[in-house]
């Protein structure tokens, strides 16, 4: 944790929530201070990553293991994943040294219940998501106090005004990616030859599940082709407080 990020916790601890006091240190550091911060605030035993191992996941998971590959990451296996997202979780794991990756599926009798013939998605999506997103994520990060993720602020819709930290009900949940471009984004694949994300080549510029994954046309933004044909942008575990 840099000087500059120390006094500003120092100077905002006494006047704002310990996510403000982080958020207003963190807005224009790196990356990976961004992460240092997270590790050195709760420690690694408090502290997880989440990642959908998706088509620009490789560049987080790389600054994470640069700091710390032994940092916990969760991986929801929603039963609905491509089978070239499990393979290129199974890659990175292995590139990058990643030392705990945590592969979380929904509840068995919440799927019986809820989805017993699969068509969930098509006919009520957000619950859909719930049961396999929302509801196992909550579950995965009750052991631990702060949370990273991978949005950025170049997305759009609900991310374009994300901050670097953020209150999540009683956890703290870090950006660390909210001010990186895609351009530099591209920057850590090519310097560290990160392999793309199997997909890409086929045109999926963001990967989610099958059933709501799609194709973008080069004048598309990224993540058109999630949930397309729908008002759903978001798959609801950054809608919804987690603890």
């Amino acid at each position: 944790m840099s000087m500059i990020v120390q006094q500003a916790l120092t100077t905002d601890a006494a006047n704002v929530s310990p996510a403000q006091a982080l958020d207003r240190a963190l807005r224009d550091a790196s990356p990976a201070e961004v992460i240092e911060t997270a590790l050195k605030t709760v420690g690694r035993e408090q502290l997880a990553l989440v990642s959908s191992f998706g088509t620009e996941s490789a560049a987080l998971l790389k600054v994470m293991a640069d700091v710390d590959p032994a940092i916990p990451v969760i991986f929801l296996d929603t039963g609905w994943l491509f089978e070239e997202t499990l393979a290129y979780r199974d890659t990175l794991v292995a590139a990058l040294g990643l030392r705990d990756v945590r592969s979380i599926k929904p509840l068995e009798e919440a799927l019986s219940r809820q989805d017993p013939d699969r068509e969930l998605w098509f006919s009520d999506p957000d619950a859909c998501c719930r049961i396999r997103k929302v509801e196992p994520l909550a579950r995965a990060l009750k052991p631990f106090s702060a949370w990273i993720n991978g949005r950025k602020r170049f997305q759009g819709g609900a991310r374009a005004e994300i901050s670097v930290v953020e209150d999540d009900g009683a956890k703290l949940k870090f950006n660390p990616f909210a001010n990186v471009s895609r351009e530099e984004i591209e920057a850590i694949y090519k310097l560290a030859k990160l392999p793309p994300h199997p997909l890409i080549a086929s045109g999926y510029l963001s990967v989610g599940c099958m059933p709501c994954s799609s194709r973008t046309a080069p004048d598309e933004d990224a993540r058109a082709g999630r949930w397309r044909g729908r008002q759903k942008t978001e798959c609801g575990i950054h809608t919804m407080k987690t603890s």
